[in-house]
């Protein structure tokens, strides 16, 4: 005989407010049904029947225009709003970054999922790869996608790309890549991550939400019901994530300040970090023109997405004119992030690098299982000694800038503290982790304050390998620019010998130990999230005047 256990008390409450299966409405692609059946699952967790409804959307019939030549917004949306406000649907799943700003009267979002990671994915044909490019894609090479603000993204780093409408559900994109009409697409990580999609025959370039700012709320699933259900909303506070909630809520109200809908080339991404909430926008007027990028660190997020949208006005001022202790060229992301606003770059170096080895032992590579870059001019003197490495030695890289530059020089990266950003003690201690119990060699400057070696764990071996020596510039020419960029500790040692600060100059640190610097003149300043061209740009744009 089978004996029935007794409901518990919140199932039995359960039980009594849903006695039907509800209905689901979703689109039918391969990836929306996924998203339908997780959603369905997590009901069925907590005692709710539920059935999906297939329904076809303007974006899923109208498959020959761009997303931008279809007029009004909700292209994927609006006919699944229309049958759960008739009444023919209990709920409808959506990828929240297809959502307009506003709800339609009489809907809401009841509930959103855990956030799936909103990274990019440049998806490369392996005949278009070359690893010295940025973003490891050929030069000239075609890249597919539907959106304005990938391409606006893109365009602002690599200039010589081309690009071609990408229409279609996540393997239709794939397999016309598989044919060869495109030399790469870019596909959100999420959806590929959702439906298990086999790459291995492509390149695949990562790129993280703090590179490539994605869709406001990209990655996040959402629950939308008739605002009238306030039985079925209750319920569905059991699958909320009140995390998620409240950063997409900051992505989302940018959106709606800007009037934007999912074709606008806007990108933002809000994550709490500690005690802090990090926001990261970009936004252009067209897809062609070069973004304006913003990061802004805040402890609360009421009003943060007004105080994002306030330095995004066309009437705010901006410096005229910016100094740089580093030699900037015309073609530099950093130089045309400036000009775009009319801003003028001075750029000279005030120290001089002087290699101090001429020969590599190659017994001292014999053992490295990881060779770790914390500058530029690490790469740049190691490589000029035509280092004879194992094939299975990884490369381990401080950021961005360090990325571009070991690529120069055929090497991609197998570790980054690209998405750890400013702080460096972390990203040390994240390295360590990853390295412990190995053979790390560290090209480094003589001088260096070796912050990675001291984080390093007891079983792993370390080989400093001093490669370059700085000498600072006794005789520097003041600056009246309006902000003074410093990108080491012995820059702005050089820079202080004799002159000093005018009333009004703003001063942006390269790194925490520039900082330290600054600090010890009794001076303050800002620093970057990201020691490279994107995050000084992202910097200056910040400022206040």
């Amino acid at each position: 005989m089978l004996i029935q256990e007794p409901l518990t008390k919140k199932a039995a409450q359960r039980t009594q407010k849903i006695d039907r299966t509800l209905v689901i409405g979703t689109r039918g692609s391969e990836l929306a049904l996924w998203q339908a059946n997780y959603v369905k699952n997590k009901l069925a967790d907590i005692g709710i029947q539920a059935e999906l409804k297939i329904i076809k959307t303007q974006g899923d019939i109208v498959q020959h225009l761009r997303l931008d030549k279809l007029e009004g917004k909700g292209f994927f949306t609006k006919e699944l709003e229309e049958e759960l406000l008739n009444g023919a649907i209990d709920l409808a799943v959506h990828s929240h970054k297809d959502l307009p700003s506003a709800q339609p009267a009489g809907l809401i979002i009841a509930a959103v999922t855990t956030r799936e990671d909103p990274s990019e994915l440049l998806i490369i044909h392996k005949d278009c790869v070359d690893l010295k490019k940025r973003l490891a894609l050929k030069h000239n090479a075609i890249v597919g996608t539907s959106s304005n603000r990938r391409k606006a993204q893109l365009l602002a780093m690599r200039p010589d790309l081309e690009f071609d409408d990408l229409r279609g559900n996540v393997m239709t994109r794939i397999e016309k890549l598989r044919d060869e009409n495109y030399d790469a697409i870019m596909l959100a990580k999420a959806g590929i991550t959702r439906i298990g999609a086999d790459l291995s025959d492509f390149h695949v370039e990562e790129l993280p939400p703090v590179e490539i700012i994605p869709a406001p709320a990209q990655g996040v699933l959402a629950i939308q019901i008739r605002e009238s259900d306030k039985e079925l909303h209750q319920l569905l506070q059991e699958i909320n994530d009140p995390d998620v909630a409240d950063t997409i809520a900051v992505e989302r109200q940018v959106l709606r300040l800007f009037d934007a809908g999912c074709h606008a080339p806007l990108g933002c991404y809000c994550r709490k970090q500690g005690d802090n909430y990090e926001v990261w926008t970009s936004k252009a007027d067209n897809d062609e023109e070069f973004p304006d990028r913003l990061y802004l660190s805040a402890v609360r997020t009421d009003g943060l997405a007004e105080r994002i949208a306030s330095k995004f006005d066309k009437s705010r001022k901006l410096p005229g004119h910016v100094f740089i202790t580093r030699d900037v060229a015309e073609t530099s992301y950093f130089y045309r992030a400036m000009a775009k606003h009319g801003i003028a770059v001075e750029g000279r170096s005030l120290i001089k690098i002087f290699p101090i080895i001429n020969k590599l032992d190659p017994y001292i590579l014999k053992y490295v299982d990881w060779v770790f870059f914390g500058s530029k001019n690490g790469i740049e003197n190691f490589f000029r000694l035509n280092p004879r490495l194992r094939k299975h030695t990884k490369f381990a890289v401080i950021g961005r800038g360090s990325e571009e530059m070991l690529r120069q020089f055929g090497h991609t990266p197998h570790f980054s503290g690209e998405r750890l950003g400013i702080n460096m003690e972390e990203i040390a201690a994240e390295f360590a982790k990853v390295a412990s119990g190995t053979t790390v060699l560290i090209p480094r400057a003589k001088e260096s304050l070796e912050t990675i070696q001291q984080s390093l764990t007891p079983d792993t071996k370390i080989i400093n390998l001093p490669v370059y020596q700085t000498r600072i510039d006794t005789n520097v020419d003041k600056s009246n620019a309006d902000v003074l960029i410093f990108t080491s500790p012995s820059n702005v040692e050089a820079y202080f010998v004799d002159n000093l600060v005018d009333p009004g100059q703003k001063i942006i640190c390269i790194g925490r130990s520039t900082g330290r610097k600054i600090e010890e003149l009794g001076l303050s300043y800002t620093l970057p999230y990201s020691p490279d061209e994107i995050g000084l740009a992202e910097a200056v744009f910040g400022l206040d005047y």
